[in-house]
């Protein structure tokens, strides 16, 4: 795990094309993949039969693209720290992509570049492009464009 520090909101200005992590890898368990499709849901059978998967075009269960996306949240932290906030937000997300499917026991892992960094009333906002990446795997398993606001 690679974790940058920022010391300031303000000392985002000008850290367009910033690399930062990676994160460590995590296993996603199928027991996750169920607790995930409980919380929201969505049991369709690809991600919580194993046996019926097994015989589907993966070979075995897969996570929920939008489990792959809410772990950017957990992921993250781990690699960027902002010193001197008051209060940070997610505002929203641009252009996700699922370009790979997580397989049930598979490990992932983050790493982002930040693309846009501006002043807003009240604080920072930044977008950071964030890829999830699967071990042994060429293609990531998500890209997003995630844009958090830091308040001073």
């Amino acid at each position: 795990m690679t974790l940058t520090v920022i010391d300031a909101p303000s000392d985002l200005l000008g850290k367009e094309g910033l690399k930062i992590g990676p994160s460590d890898w995590m296993q996603i368990s199928q027991e996750r993949i169920n607790t995930f499709a409980d919380a929201t849901g969505d049991h369709q059978w690809i991600h919580i039969d194993e046996e019926k998967a097994k015989h589907g075009p993966f070979g075995t269960t897969i996570a929920h693209g939008y489990l792959t996306l809410s772990l950017a949240a957990k992921l993250m932290p781990e690699i960027l720290e902002i010193k001197g906030v008051k209060m940070g937000i997610n505002y929203g997300t641009d252009k996700v992509r699922f370009l790979n499917p997580v397989k049930s026991g598979s490990k992932l892992r983050g790493h982002g570049e930040f693309l846009d960094i501006k002043e807003v009333p009240g604080g920072y906002q930044s977008t950071l492009r964030v890829t999830i990446e699967i071990e042994g795997e060429e293609k990531p398993a998500c890209v997003v464009d995630s844009i958090s606001r830091y308040y001073t």
